[in-house]
């Protein structure tokens, strides 16, 4: 089942809507679960929410999958650049503009605010081990900020479509600053479509930029301690149609250690 409410947004002092999954027999047994928080709640389970009419499908899936799990989507602002500003941990330059991010700003939101209200109100495991973060695009890009930054709060991370190249200094100076627990495991992923043309009629899978950072950041966060899933989609775009394909995927590999 899909409940909506409405959560307050301290970060723009305005409200956002939490698309929260519930296991069907939630309120038939003692059972308590783990958590997974996403950006772009409105982008999970319905096409009818979807910003371009085309969901995830998170919910058909969780309703079929073996384990069960609670599922909190975080909406963002639909005005202007502000998602930009919401869901971007550092300071960047979009088609000409600066965007001040307040990506810490909106973590800061989800630990202090929306974690403790959803382990109050539902039955949930609060723990690290049972905690995970994700995204794609720029909530890829919280995603990856997250699980580095604040690897106390959150053990799992699916970092989908997040531009590796683009931010890898930032993720780079964020994980010097920042302690990786062992138990960590980050599925980081990149479309063909979305990732440039390969060098010299290379492989798009090794030798487009986004390749190379992945997997050398991905080198940087196993040296660290951190277990990583690089997954490369063949003619995949930058859109949810294609990051619907993942989910099985991802999941499988963050919860139940099934390499795709």
């Amino acid at each position: 089942m899909i409940i909506k409410r409405n959560f307050w947004y301290w970060p723009a002092a305005q409200d956002r809507t939490l698309h929260i999954y519930l296991p069907d027999d939630y309120y038939n047994t003692d059972e308590r679960y783990p958590v997974m928080y996403f950006f772009d709640g409105h982008n999970l389970f319905y096409d009818e929410d979807a910003t371009y009419g085309t969901s995830w499908g998170l919910k058909d899936f969780l309703d079929s999958w073996g384990k069960k799990v609670i599922i909190v989507g975080m909406e963002c602002s639909h005005e202007g650049n502000e998602r930009l500003r919401e869901y971007c941990p550092y300071n960047k330059r979009w088609r000409g503009a600066l965007v001040k991010g307040i990506g810490d700003a909106t973590f800061q939101w989800i630990i202090n605010d929306v974690k403790p209200a959803i382990d109050q109100n539902y039955r949930t495991y609060s723990h690290r081990e049972a905690t995970g973060i994700g995204g794609s695009s720029m909530g890829g890009i919280m995603a990856a900020y997250g699980i580095i930054k604040y690897n106390g709060i959150f053990s799992k991370a699916a970092c989908v479509s997040t531009g590796w190249f683009w931010n890898i200094s930032n993720f780079r100076r964020t994980l010097s600053q920042s302690a990786i627990d062992p138990d960590t495991k980050i599925w980081m992923s990149w479309g063909e479509l979305e990732a440039g043309k390969a060098a010299r009629r290379g492989n798009p899978e090794y030798d487009t930029r986004e390749a190379r950072s992945a997997r050398k950041f991905a080198g940087e966060l196993n040296e660290r301690g951190a277990d990583t899933q690089l997954y490369f989609q063949w003619e995949g775009h930058h859109s949810e149609a294609d990051w619907r394909k993942q989910v099985p995927y991802f999941m499988n590999y963050l919860w139940l250690d099934q390499r795709p």
